[in-house]
């Protein structure tokens, strides 16, 4: 695809109120892709070795994580979570993370035994019958978190 493509398609996504990403090279599962299984890898790694509750993994995403993440993303949050900026977070936390990045290079096949407490304890907190009503629901919410967002971009720059 030439770039000149690739740039109208980008500026009609905005145009149509979307928030497109380009990719500067093809990569199998593109970049949300990519991100959504790092952290997914993580939460069945966490809760087959017996570390956290689904539940207390959704929490922590939900009600903590996934609130900054909704407005900025994780350069900008690392850049405002260190005095000094970006750089300063990485020096002070770079250890940390290089630490644990060890302990993450273990598989958990999605499919196997943690399979069975994933699914018994979301059907505990949400019977089958009610995924459908449920996901209406997250749309209807996600629509609204849109909306609020617009909204709040436009009154900054307003």
């Amino acid at each position: 695809t030439t770039p000149e493509t690739v740039e109208r398609a980008r500026r009609f996504l905005v145009e149509a109120g979307h928030a497109p990403l380009v990719m500067k090279r093809e990569l199998d599962g593109f970049i949300m892709n990519r991100m959504q299984g790092a952290l997914l890898e993580e939460a069945f790694r966490l809760v087959a070795d017996g570390y956290a509750s689904v539940e207390d993994i959704d929490i922590g995403i939900r009600d903590g994580l996934a609130l900054r993440w909704s407005f900025m993303g994780p350069f900008e949050t690392m850049d405002l979570n260190a005095p000094g900026g970006v750089r300063d977070y990485a020096e002070r936390y770079q250890g940390i993370y290089e630490n644990l990045f060890a302990q993450m290079q273990r598989r958990v096949d999605w499919s196997g035994a943690v399979m069975g407490r994933v699914e018994a304890d979301r059907r505990a907190l949400l019977p089958a019958e009610q995924l459908q009503k449920r996901q209406v629901w997250r749309d209807k919410r996600l629509m609204a978190l849109i909306a609020h967002k617009r909204g709040q971009a436009k009154s900054e720059l307003g």
